[in-house]
């Protein structure tokens, strides 16, 4: 599904970025894996090439410009191009009402999950505007869609990413790139329990499982997702069967999403 196809996958070291890497990788794709984490990446890297792609790992701090334009050149050296741009990388925030959030952590919050993205699109979108199938799928949340209590940097950063994503739609579309957003719920593994203990502390509960964070708020009764949905439903946006999809919030999220 994705033979020919060169990724650059940010956020790549752990979580839903080595998720999503390592299936590109299995659908044939070229994978640059980056991550401000070394040996994460390699790892990532490993994976890939053990599920039938081929890929590299280049240590990156996306909110660095100079990293960002030294990663995308890096892509187009070793591959010839770049078809996709997958923008991950991002950090959850602090867990605290608005009355209690550090400036600098919020500001931290706006580097990584809105900047980040930022520069890689403007150092990414030539090479896109040059491929016969480009694509840019940003990793959202549903916090950016409704109200995400006690994580307003968080949900303010990712609602930030629904503009981006619809601008550079109209940007970037008559050269034929895609530009989505897709929309995780909560996904099973230690972020999410970080998250929910943190919650529980503030609402002065001694203990709080991820299935507690509030069935009621979504359609499914079982909520909670694996990596591996979304990752899908990334490799299907950079395919060739997702050409016609763009400007869109895409929620793989057990109804999770409110509009």
């Amino acid at each position: 599904m994705l033979e020919d196809t060169t990724a650059l996958v940010t956020g790549a070291s752990q979580g839903i970025g080595r998720e999503i890497a390592t299936t590109f990788g299995g659908y044939g794709a070229n994978v640059v894996c980056a991550a401000r984490s070394a040996d994460a990446i390699d790892e990532t890297a490993a994976a890939v090439t053990d599920a039938g792609g081929e890929a590299v790992a280049v240590e990156t701090d996306v909110t660095a410009e100079d990293d960002v334009a030294a990663v995308v050149e890096a892509t187009v050296d070793e591959f010839g191009g770049l078809d996709c741009l997958v923008n991950n990388a991002g950090i959850g925030g602090p867990v605290q009402p608005v009355h209690r959030i550090d400036a600098d952590a919020f500001r931290r919050t706006q580097e990584v999950n809105v900047v980040g993205p930022f520069l890689c699109a403007k150092h990414a979108e030539e090479h896109l505007r040059e491929s016969d199938r480009g694509s840019v799928i940003n990793i959202g949340s549903i916090g950016g869609k409704r109200p995400y209590p006690n994580r307003l940097a968080y949900a303010a950063s990712k609602m930030a990413l629904v503009g981006m994503t619809r601008t550079l739609a109209y940007e970037l579309g008559r050269d034929g790139v895609t530009v989505n957003t897709v929309l995780p719920g909560p996904i099973e593994g230690p972020r999410v329990e970080e998250m929910v203990a943190k919650q529980a502390e503030l609402a002065g509960v001694e203990r709080a499982e991820p299935a507690d964070i509030g069935p009621d708020d979504f359609a499914l009764a079982e909520f909670m997702l694996d990596a591996s949905e979304v990752a899908e439903q990334v490799a299907y946006l950079a395919s060739e069967r997702g050409r016609h999809i763009t400007a869109q919030e895409i929620g793989v999220d057990a109804g999770g999403t409110w509009y």
